[in-house]
């Protein structure tokens, strides 16, 4: 019996038996969309395969050469260059600077002797042109095209076989054999097939731009995210200038690793010292502050904690969180609360992370802790200060990872104190004064004067 056809959510990738006007799964609205079913039939299983040749563990190949692209903060990102034959998957919020970003990375390889093609299916060519003038890239020896029909590209591709490929963006590409509109689940999973097809077999690394969903994550199905060998987000908020570039998967490198970059009016600018970028004048203190030192990826970076807790008109009390987890936050208050008798009942609470970076490490909890407390009592945390580590349900602190390039960092930058969890390993800290705590009541009796 012949399988009837199914209905997919084009948000969130989800199947249905039958169409709706609201996804259960995500709760998107006039976004599924009917399949087509595979034409192939039960009997293209039924011939025997040929026999595939099975190796062991041990090899002696060499690792894959890497193609530096001349931009240290790629560069890092990629784990230490462009690997060929790889595909690699960037999405971003619109207009966060995707194509500069891509743009001048294309005419950065270019530079470097590597042959390299961007193809833009969202602007015409004369508008692409018109933002390498503005960028000074026209001397970059880009070829540069204009389309969507993904089997006119591929026999582009076949043709001048470039060493890298930008195909900018997957949403806007189509097969003229799937039965679906551009930007579809069907059309995008397909279209992202084909391209890591390619790459693999003609040894063309594909550099594939994705569109995101109003929540944050690349849209279409999520088998794209699953076929490609590195996923690359570009981050950033819209009122600051500073973009990080942040790979949350990569088969050739480290993941969680970022490059930081700073949107200028003549493009995208690599920040050499992000820590610095990220704190503010430190030479007056002020209640409220902490400075975090944080690792992404293989990267110390210093980042500074901001807090306001002001009386609160309202029967609820606001708690707005800008870069940090909220769940984290209602975690910290309950924590003080219940082991440290500080309440924060009638308080409204603001917390943010300065200079829009965005802050995932648990380890950041014993500076949001600090930062709360500090704009509570009025009483400012000494400017020379680093503070870190998680902070369990019982108060305890725990130590985490990678300390002394923590303390490295912060020392490097003028920082002569610091707060860590007790059973830390701090290896050599020059010239800092490193304070061990061993749980959340004593971190508050020692440096502000309760508990």
């Amino acid at each position: 019996m012949a399988k009837g056809p199914s209905f997919t959510c084009t948000a969130c990738g989800a199947v249905h038996r039958k169409w709706a006007g609201k996804c259960d799964a995500c709760g998107a609205w006039n976004s599924i969309v009917e399949e087509s079913p595979l034409t192939a039939g039960p009997k293209a299983l039924g011939a025997r395969g040929k026999g595939i040749e099975l190796t062991d563990l041990a090899t002696q190949e060499a690792p894959p050469p890497r193609a530096p692209s001349g931009m240290d903060e790629l560069d890092r990102v990629l784990g230490g260059g462009l690997v060929p034959a790889s595909a690699i998957l960037v999405g971003g919020d619109p207009g966060i600077g995707k194509s500069t970003l891509l743009l001048q990375a294309a005419a950065s390889f270019a530079r470097t002797g590597l042959k390299c093609l961007y193809i833009s299916g969202e602007e015409a060519a004369a508008q692409v042109r018109m933002r390498a003038q503005r960028l000074g890239l026209t001397d970059a020896p880009v070829a540069l095209g204009a389309e969507t029909n993904l089997r006119d590209i591929l026999t582009t591709l076949d043709k001048e076989r470039p060493a890298l490929a930008i195909i900018d963006s997957i949403q806007t590409m189509w097969l003229d054999n799937v039965e679906s509109a551009p930007g579809s689940v069907s059309q995008v999973r397909a279209a992202a097939h084909e391209l890591v097809n390619f790459a693999k077999k003609r040894g063309v690394a594909i550099i594939i731009v994705g569109h995101v969903t109003k929540e944050g994550n690349i849209a279409g199905p999520r088998v794209v995210e699953h076929m490609v060998d590195t996923v690359l987000y570009f981050e950033g908020e819209r009122g600051h200038q500073f973009r990080i570039l942040r790979a949350v998967k990569n088969r050739f490198g480290p993941a969680d690793e970022i490059g930081v970059f700073e949107m200028t009016g003549d493009g995208l600018q690599q920040v050499a010292n992000p820590s610095a970028l990220f704190l503010s004048d430190r030479d007056k203190p002020a209640p409220g502050s902490a400075v975090f030192a944080g690792i992404e990826g293989t990267r110390p970076v210093l980042t500074e904690i901001q807090a306001l807790v002001a009386p609160s008109p309202l029967g609820t009390p606001r708690r707005t969180v800008v870069g940090l987890d909220s769940g984290r936050l209602s975690t910290i208050l309950a924590v003080l609360e219940a082991r440290c008798a500080i309440p924060f009942a009638g308080l409204d609470v603001f917390l943010n992370v300065a200079g829009g970076m965005r802050v995932n490490e648990p380890a950041a909890d014993l500076a949001v802790a600090a930062a709360l407390l500090s704009a509570r009592e009025d009483v400012a945390i000494p400017p020379e200060m680093v503070l870190f580590g998680e902070i369990s349900l019982s108060g305890a602190l725990r130590p985490v990872s990678q300390t002394e390039n923590r303390l490295k960092e912060a020392a490097k930058l003028g920082f002569t104190q610091a707060i860590a969890p007790s059973r830390s390993k701090l290896g050599s800290a020059e010239g800092m004064r490193v304070r061990q705590m061993p749980d959340l009541t004593a971190f508050v009796g020692e440096i502000f004067g309760a508990g």
